[in-house]
This record gives structure tokens, sequence and C-alpha cells, in this order.
């Protein structure tokens, strides 16, 4: 991997205020997947394919990361990135809505990581369960969104995606299969496993 484009893959999306995973959730994840080596992940949100560069590392040899992304030049500025380090044999970007992709998917997955339109959690989650392995790991970025979750916020605009962060995080919590942690890093991170 070349770790040069990679920092250069960073700072361009950060100067063009692309969302990517923050320093600190990257580095509680990729202590999960170095303890894990998955051979399959499913990322539901690819942006410019940031993330799935960084996890791409802790594969298991052979392993594969499927991701999902809507937007086309997203998709065409993630496919160039995942050139330029060197890692397209180990990133297959599946273009359009994961609402509509992830029931055409019947692949079993170790790690599924969730870092998509914030007001879709909940049927994300119920797609994620439906295809994680026997120890599979779901990973959930942004779930406190500013701190909105946890406090009595009610604006109309976020409303929504507050409401359905809570549903979110209320199912994982009261899933009997689920070991499932929520962690102050970035913007919230919740982790759950299979017991």
């Amino acid at each position: 991997m070349n770790k040069n484009e990679l920092m250069k893959i960073k700072q361009k999306a950060l100067e063009e205020h692309i969302p990517i995973i923050m320093d600190d959730t990257l580095r509680v994840i990729s202590k999960i997947l170095k303890e894990n080596k998955p051979k399959r992940i499913l990322e539901i949100g690819t942006a410019v394919g940031y993330s799935a560069i960084c996890f791409s590392e802790y594969l298991e040899d052979n392993g594969i990361i499927d991701t999902i992304e809507r937007e086309h030049d997203r998709v065409l500025q993630a496919k160039e990135n995942i050139k330029l380090v060197e890692v397209e044999n180990k990133i297959n970007i599946l273009e359009g809505d994961a609402v509509e992709i992830l029931p055409t998917l019947n692949n079993v997955y170790d790690i599924v990581f969730i870092d998509a339109s914030k007001g879709k959690y909940p049927f994300f989650l119920k797609e994620a369960l439906r295809m994680l392995g026997k120890q599979g790991i779901i990973l959930a970025d942004n779930v406190l969104y500013k701190g909105y979750v946890m406090s009595d916020y009610n604006k109309h605009k976020q409303r929504t995606a507050v409401r359905n962060l809570r549903e979110f995080l209320a199912e994982l919590q009261q899933n009997k299969e689920l070991e499932t942690e929520v962690l102050e890093v970035g913007d919230g991170l919740a982790i759950a496993k299979r017991k």
C-alpha cells in the first residue's frame, strides 16, 4: 500500500470538506480489524474510498471489501484513489443506493461498517444482521451525531436522522444476539459483536 498517496487522499478530502473517517475512530477500528483479520468486509458509504483503503490493510490474505456508494462522482474518485494506493484487487465498489443494493447481496461478512445516510441506519442494521457471520462485528460511525442523539434535540432539520439513530441504537442494545458498546470517539462509534 502506498502510504504517501493515502495521505494525499486524506488531505484532499479534508480540503474539499468530504466527510471521511476521523483519526481517533480509525484507530479504534484498526485495532478491531487487526485482532479479527476479516476475510470479508461490507462498507455502506464509500465516499472517496479513504476508509476502505485504510481497512484493506487488515484483511486476511485474499480478503475483499465490498463498498457501496450512490454518488457517481464519488465512485469515480474512489476508483482513482484505490488505484493510486494499489489496492484495487482488495476493494469492490458497488454503485447505487444501498437501500436497493443491500437486499440483493447474500455474502457472509465478518465486519459490516455503516457510514452512510443517518436516517437509514435502522434499515442498514436489518440487512447487516442478515449477512453477518458467526463472530461478526457491526461498526457504525457518527451514531451520536454531533451530540444530538443523547440530548433532547428536536430541531426540525435533523429530526428524522436523530430519531432514526436513536431507534438504531435501541435496536442494537435490545438485540440479545449482540454485545454492543457505544464509544465517544469521533462523532460516536457503535461496536456490536455477535455473541
